[in-house]
């Protein structure tokens, strides 16, 4: 056991809480400092005989979390207390009353919000979803509720090192699935970057650290481009006599690696690695014609590319962020990001929510508007919400962290909606009255559908009929939580009074029949028509349907079916159905050796092969499904259904083959898919499942489906491969049809 030196740890403790202290000193009032210290005292106390995996004292994180408010969020006083305790109510036997007593009702309305729920949840919910929305209904009274519990997460994945690889996989999904787009959507841009940064370094951190060391090779060889790209530019800046600052910053790892991704191109061929800001200090009523004096500076040097230009600016997005964006072509023949702000738009594009209500006294209502909007919209979605909370997240997410679509009625207000809404998502937005009775639209004066996607500027207004109805294709029509909502409530009315109908007629047939209407009987027809629920058999019933004449068939019914060891998320048993692994007595899925046991198969999105890092996931008809770890639908799977997450590891020996996946991009020439054929068949003996290939001005772009091993086998497999003339990439492919 390693000897804890006490006196040493007690030193790095106060060294932490005076540089806490020092950061909120500036804005610290009257009795601000004293609230702090007993703040520290109470967490310093409460967590004292914790420790983190990391092994270090537990008051380092709550200390950290603090910092990060004031440093990197910019929230005051409320908020440092707030972090400080976020985790007593949880994890000590500190009560939330205490709280309140001594701290106020405002802190302790923060810390309800971020004390996780424990207990039993529904079937068809999960614990990271319920706390999910808890949160967010603190959120919808207090935003500062979500920006601690921001600077929690990042602190977080700072240390995560020191988390089982387990528990890691559910930090980092959890993270990229909901936290890193909460940052986006409330500005907080630098900690949204960092989140995606440090998702990547854990989920594929060979390829992170590739890019890190790319990045730093490249570093002096862009600050010569950027130092002679600006030198005219600066020039004339200093002409105008406006105080500037300028900065050449790259893109994050993450977004770097997403365009690699996407476009399937190498590092080298990202042409926008990093972006010149120029940062303006002038006055509020002046920073509009200044940022749009200094691009037409930019612009008289440099011919800008008319399809990359952003003015938000005029249009603020939003989550409050101002900026106006260009790409111009360089004297070297690249490409080049231009962004153009002042100092106060720039402190809300790092620091968001908490830098944008610094500002506030003095912007204009169209200016704060943006993120009261959005507020409002989480309120509107809470009250509206009555789905399981797995559904509330999905919605939450498609609607809030999408981008927008800026739309005018025929009054010409100005109406923001989500990228993807349609003609019924603004009918419902502007009343639940039109919505139902939408026949269709006009936009900008011409006649569209109910499923009309609106763009950029368009100008709708909605035409409505009493003798219209909601219907179930309705649904696939918008996407806003609002309609969604809505169209549920009026469907579920219908569908309430069409099983009333429904479980009358099968009464009168049961009567008739001489059986005895009473639940079993009602469970064995239900089972007979094979319906999810005793309601949907009443409804399609009342509906017609289910003919009522075939009810009497069901007497001759009989479950002929064998019970496999099908796994139901709603009846798996880990201790009983799951192998214990020899170290440490976890459970576990052993795969090539519990298939006896076990109904597993493996994800067709990611075709997990032997060496993959995997998990298993519980789905409800279809037995445990294996998945690799960078799977694209793990991010969602293990942030919302962390109750059906199955630890799994490779048995050392398989013999069996594996599906994998692999495009080919190469130059075409006559022989090359000979070659590439001899290579997987001949030389290493490797059986192909298919091939298709696509050949366009003279480029070659092939996907073959074969079967190997393990990573080692396609890893060898890939650099033969790789060695054929012509070919320029090798990769293993994802898709994200199944889960």
């Amino acid at each position: 056991m390693i000897a804890v030196d006490v006196e040493a740890e007690r030193k790095e403790i106060l060294r932490r809480y005076r540089r806490l202290l020092r950061k909120a000193k500036p804005f610290l009032k009257d009795n601000d400092a004293k609230l702090i210290k007993k703040a520290f005292n109470l967490s310093l106390d409460a967590h004292k005989e914790m420790r983190r995996k990391s092994g270090e004292p537990y008051i380092f994180h709550p200390l950290a979390v603090a910092e990060i408010c004031v440093e990197e969020i910019g929230l005051g006083t409320t908020s440092i207390i707030a972090a400080l305790l976020h985790d007593v109510v949880e994890d000590t036997e500190i009560e939330l009353d205490e709280i309140k007593n001594s701290f106020g009702p405002k802190v302790a309305k923060i810390i309800d919000g971020l004390t996780k729920i424990s207990g039993v949840f529904d079937h068809g919910s999960s614990q990271q979803a319920e706390n999910f929305r808890k949160m967010l209904l603190t959120l919808s009274e207090d935003v500062r509720v979500i920006l601690v519990k921001l600077a929690d997460r990042l602190h977080n994945m700072r240390t995560l090192g020191s988390m089982p690889r387990h528990k890691q996989l559910k930090i980092i999904s959890e993270t990229i699935y909901l936290y890193a787009p909460l940052a986006h959507r409330l500005g907080l841009y630098a900690i949204k970057s960092e989140l995606e940064d440090l998702w990547l370094k854990y989920t594929e951190p060979e390829i992170y650290q590739d890019i890190v060391e790319k990045i730093a090779e490249s570093k002096s060889s862009r600050a010569r481009f950027i130092k002679g790209f600006i030198a005219p530019i600066l020039d004339e800046l200093n002409k105008t006599g406006l105080k500037y600052e300028v900065k050449g910053r790259p893109k994050s790892i993450y977004s770097i690696w997403n365009k690699m991704k996407k476009q399937s191109i190498p590092f080298e061929e990202v042409y926008d690695l990093f972006a010149v800001r120029i940062i303006l200090d002038t006055p509020y009523d002046q920073e509009k014609s200044a940022c749009w004096q200094v691009y037409s500076i930019v612009t008289d040097f440099y011919t800008p590319n008319p399809d990359r230009l952003r003015d938000w600016v005029s249009t603020p997005k939003a989550n409050g962020y101002e900026s106006l964006h260009t790409t111009v072509m360089s004297r070297t023949g690249k490409w080049v990001e231009v962004q153009i702000r002042t100092q106060r738009m720039d402190d809300i594009a790092e620091k968001g929510y908490a830098a944008h209500w610094k500002y506030k006294d003095g912007m204009s209502p169209s200016h704060e508007s943006g993120l009261e909007m959005w507020i409002q919209k989480v309120r509107d979605m809470l009250e509206q919400n009555d789905t399981n909370a797995i559904e509330f997240v999905d919605d939450f997410r498609s609607n809030l962290f999408n981008e927008e679509v800026f739309i005018f009625t025929p009054k010409g207000d100005l109406k923001i909606l989500p990228s993807g809404a349609t003609a019924l998502d603004f009918a419902f937005d502007i009343h639940t009255e039109i919505g139902a009775k939408c026949l269709g639209a006009k936009v900008n004066n011409k006649l569209v559908p109910l499923n009309y996607q609106l763009k950029n500027g368009d100008q709708i207004e909605i035409l409505t009929s009493n003798k219209q109805k909601p219907n179930e294709d309705w649904l696939r029509f918008v996407v806003t939580s609002k309609a969604k909502s809505k169209i549920k409530d009026t469907l579920k009315e219908a569908k309430k009074q069409a099983a009333i109908d429904g479980k009358e007629i099968v009464q009168r047939k049961l009567k008739q029949m001489k059986i005895p209407f009473d639940g079993d009987v009602v469970n064995q027809l239900r089972a007979y028509f094979d319906e999810k629920t005793i309601i949907d058999f009443y409804y399609k019933v009342g509906r017609g349907i289910i003919d009522p004449s075939q009810i009497k068939n069901f007497r001759d019914f009989k479950k002929e079916r064998t019970k496999s060891l099908k796994v139901k998320a709603e009846e798996f048993e880990f201790t009983d159905d799951i192998k214990k692994a020899e170290h440490g007595g976890k459970d576990i899925l052993l795969i090539g050796e519990d298939m006896d046991v076990l109904d597993y198969r493996f994800a067709k999105c990611c075709n997990p092969i032997p060496g993959d890092d995997v998990f298993g996931f519980i789905t409800v008809n279809e037995g445990i499904k294996i998945h690799r770890t960078t799977c694209p639908n793990a991010p969602e799977l293990l942030s919302r259904h962390g109750n059906r997450i199955v630890k799994a590891k490779w048995m050392s020996q398989q013999q069996n083959a594996f599906l994998a996946v692999l495009r080919i991009i190469g130059t075409d020439r006559v022989g090359l898919m000979r070659d590439v054929t001899d290579i997987i068949s001949g030389e290493l003996k490797v059986n192909m499942q298919s091939i298709s290939i696509d050949t366009e001005t003279g480029i070659f772009d092939g996907q073959i489906r074969l079967y190997v091993n393990s990573t080692k086998h396609l890893d060898e497999l890939i650099r033969k491969l790789e060695k054929v003339t012509g070919v320029m990439r090798v990769t293993r492919y994802d898709s994200t049809h199944e889960i």
